[in-house]
């Protein structure tokens, strides 16, 4: 079994996070997963957490489509963050437009952390939703 020291998943709708918590507890240990409805609340937690010194999230579990702040916003807010660890992000939707995909495409060529792309619902965690080990510094 994996052990993570963090895990966000940010997502408005209740099944969802649910079931990604259900789908993690057989593949990985996180004494430290914490869930948010939209994408200011974890980016305020993320920011507060790098400005305490605390461990920013190894992965996250990032919805496209929310309230006050989408996924797309909060992942341009990340990429402008000065951060030393890099991250997991595990961008979910239930879109289905070829856009959200290519936006996806686009943003992954530009950013420092590991983006992966999920369509709703998600029937498994995969190990590179959770793999680490290759995001050394």
């Amino acid at each position: 079994m994996k052990k993570i020291s963090s895990i966000f998943i940010v997502d408005d709708d209740p099944i969802t996070v649910f079931g990604i918590r259900k789908m993690l507890k057989p593949v990985v240990l996180c004494d430290d997963v914490q869930i948010f409805q939209n994408g200011k609340e974890a980016l305020d937690a993320l920011i507060r957490r790098k400005n305490e010194g605390d461990g920013i999230p190894e992965v996250i579990f990032l919805d496209i489509n929310m309230p006050i702040m989408d996924g797309w916003d909060f992942l341009e807010e990340i990429m402008t963050l000065e951060l030393k660890q890099k991250m997991i992000i595990n961008m979910i939707t239930s879109s289905i437009d070829p856009l959200d995909y290519q936006k996806w495409n686009e943003a992954k060529a530009k950013c420092l952390h590991i983006l992966n792309f999920k369509n709703k619902p998600i029937f498994k965690i995969e190990p590179s939703d959770l793999d680490c080990i290759h995001l050394a510094s």
